[in-house]
């Protein structure tokens, strides 16, 4: 796993002073073999020590390591870009830039990935598979998080797993009235601020649902309030490529979880092939 991708994936969830040196060291990595971790401290006007602990903090030996695995993960970075280079006299700026944007949504994709632990992956994909076979899948997403809500809700009907989908916050706080014990809901919400949908989770774990929540990787009220918390990390200065990577790396976690799904029980698989040949049935004039 590269340094830079670690620090960027766990930027989030950093204290203040260790923001300052996670965005240093993203900033400015060609010029850390130049710095000690003194000269480091003194740049940022930190003490020495909170530089060490930070190194440890990420799973290295002390500094030297990391300054080493960044040095390793710039290497490979100038190796992509002399590939870049010729493609761009090939083929032209556009292509050079389709290459960048798809080495951004590679990496977005791979801190996603690696703040996802499998057991919370498999524990998603267990609630839903009870919930589908025992009680229901409820699942709501306010403007643009409604997309990725109502696409997961089309693949879990195509699984024979039905939901309850909704766009709108005040009839889902109706329709979880009917919700009970085994029964999961399933709230997408970037920033994980919304009031309405806070309300709703809390009034779904009154009911004893499950709560999964679908978030941006930071420290947020609805993800405090979910039982199990579903994170995409994706981060860009540009305000024109960050909400594409973030959906970029969503879809990719969606994927993760519906693939489980479908491989972890065969009955499901059947159903799955069965429904699409329907659609496809259905399609044909």
């Amino acid at each position: 796993m590269s340094s830079l991708v670690k620090i960027r994936s766990e930027r989030d969830q950093m204290s203040a002073v260790e923001r300052r040196i996670a965005d240093f060291i993203l900033e400015n990595a060609q010029l850390l073999r130049d710095y000690s971790s003194q000269q480091l401290a003194n740049a940022l006007g930190i003490s020495q020590s909170s530089v060490v602990k930070f190194t440890q903090k990420l799973g290295f030996k002390g500094y030297p390591d990391l300054k080493y695995s960044v040095g390793e993960a710039i290497a490979r970075a100038d190796n992509g870009d002399a590939g870049e280079i010729a493609t761009d006299l090939r083929g032209g700026e556009t292509e050079l830039r389709a290459n960048e944007l798809w080495r951004r949504k590679s990496e977005a994709e791979e801190e996603t990935r690696l703040i996802n632990a499998p057991k919370t992956l498999q524990a998603v994909a267990d609630a839903i598979a009870a919930a589908g076979c025992k009680g229901k899948v409820f699942m709501i997403g306010l403007g643009d998080d409604d997309i990725y809500a109502r696409s997961f809700a089309l693949r879990l009907s195509l699984l024979g797993i039905p939901s309850v989908h909704n766009f709108d916050a005040p009839r889902m706080a109706a329709s979880v009235s009917a919700a009970g014990a085994g029964d999961v809901l399933l709230v997408f919400s970037e920033h994980g601020s919304h009031q309405a949908l806070c309300k709703i989770g809390r009034f779904f774990r009154e009911r004893r649902g499950l709560l999964i929540s679908v978030t941006r990787h930071t420290s947020n009220p609805l993800r405090a309030l979910a039982d199990l918390a579903l994170l995409v990390s994706a981060h860009d200065d540009r305000p024109y490529i960050q909400p594409v990577l973030y959906q970029s790396a969503l879809q990719h976690l969606l994927d993760r979880v519906f693939v489980q799904l479908c491989e972890g029980d065969e009955q499901r698989h059947v159903q799955l092939l069965a429904n699409l040949e329907r659609v496809q049935q259905a399609l044909e004039p």
